[in-house]
C-alpha cells in the first residue's frame, strides 16, 4: 500500500480477525475528525515471520501499529520488532490481560479466536436474530410476549434499526408500531411491563425524518404522515399509552442507537433482567 497524500496510515495486526482492535480503533478516531486515518487489516497472524513482514511494512509506511495479539510470547515479539523498526505501536490487549493475571491470579488460555468460536452464547446471539426479524414491526403481534425486549413507538422513531443491533447482543426484541387508526395486539398487554419501552422524538425532527423518508420513495411528502398535526396525534397517543401502561420512555431525538441500547440495557440490569453482553436472564 504507497501512501497517500494527506491520510495517516494505521496497520491493524491481530492474530484473530482483528476486529477488536478495529473496535477500539474506530471509537477512538471518533475525537479525531479532522484527521483522515486509512486502517489496514492483518488478520490471522499466527507466525513471528508473518509478523515481522507486517512490522517492515509499517515500517516502510510510517504507520502506527494497533495490534491485538493474546499469546504472550507474540506480544512480546510485536514490542521488539516495534523497536528494532522504529515503528509506533500500540497492544491493545496485553496491558487488559496482565491486569487480569493479576486480579484473578491465573493465566490466560491465549487461545486467538475465542471471542467469535462458534459455542452457545453464539448460537443463542443467531436464536435471538431470528427472533427479532420475525417479530419486527408488529408481523405477529403474538410474538411480544415471549420477547425479552419490547419496543413500541410511532412509524420512523427508529424501532427496527434498535431491535437488530440489540438482537446482536442477544436479546430477543419484538416492536410494534403505534398508528392511529390501528388497535394493537392485545399480546402487547400481557408482556413484563418491565421489559416493554415507549420511543419518543421530537415532533419536528420526526415530520424531517418522515419527508426524507417519502422522498427516498419517490413519494409526495404533501400527506398525513408527514402533516404536523397528525404527528402531534400520534404523539400525544403514544404518550397516553406509555403513561396508562407505565412503560419507560426514551426520547431517541438525536440518540445514536448505541447510546439508546445501552440505556435499555442498563434499565434491565438495574431490574434483573439482563446480565453481561448477550446474557439474558428470564427473572419474574
Amino acid at each position: 500500500m504507497e501512501r497517500i497524500e494527506g491520510v495517516e496510515p494505521v496497520v491493524v495486526v491481530s492474530d484473530g480477525t482483528g476486529e477488536t482492535a478495529q473496535r477500539v480503533l474506530s471509537a477512538a478516531l471518533r475525537q479525531f475528525s479532522d484527521r483522515d486515518l486509512a486502517p489496514e487489516l492483518f488478520p490471522l497472524v499466527k507466525t513471528v515471520g508473518q509478523l515481522e513482514a507486517v512490522f517492515k511494512h509499517a515500517a516502510r509506511q510510517g504507520a502506527l501499529v494497533v495490534s491485538t495479539l493474546v499469546q504472550d510470547g507474540m506480544r512480546r515479539d510485536a514490542a521488539r520488532l516495534a523497536r528494532e523498526h522504529q515503528v509506533r505501536h500500540h497492544d491493545v490487549l496485553g496491558p487488559l490481560l496482565d491486569e487480569l493475571e493479576a486480579f484473578l491470579e491465573r493465566r490466560p488460555v491465549e487461545v486467538p479466536g475465542l471471542l467469535h468460536r462458534a459455542d452457545a452464547r453464539y448460537y443463542r446471539r443467531i436464536e435471538a436474530i431470528e427472533f427479532t426479524v420475525r417479530a419486527d414491526d408488529g408481523k405477529d403481534g403474538s410474538m411480544l410476549v415471549a420477547a425479552d425486549i419490547v419496543l413500541v413507538g410511532v412509524s420512523r422513531t427508529g424501532k427496527t434499526p434498535l431491535s437488530t443491533f440489540l438482537a446482536h447482543k442477544g436479546f430477543k426484541v419484538g416492536n410494534q408500531p403505534l398508528v392511529m387508526e390501528r388497535p394493537v395486539p392485545e399480546a402487547l398487554y400481557r408482556c413484563d411491563p418491565r421489559r416493554v419501552f415507549g420511543l419518543t422524538l421530537d415532533p419536528a425532527a420526526l415530520q424531517e425524518i418522515r419527508r426524507a423518508r417519502l422522498r427516498e420513495m419517490g413519494m409526495s411528502d404533501a400527506s398525513p404522515y408527514c402533516d404536523m398535526g397528525y404527528i402531534l396525534g400520534e404523539l400525544d397517543l403514544a404518550e397516553r399509552l406509555f403513561r396508562s401502561q407505565r412503560w419507560p420512555v426514551l426520547d431517541v431525538t438525536h440518540k445514536a442507537v448505541e447510546e439508546t441500547a445501552a440505556s435499555i440495557v442498563r434499565l434491565l440490569q438495574e431490574q434483573g433482567l439482563a446480565g453481561p453482553e448477550g446474557e439474558v436472564s428470564q427473572l419474574g
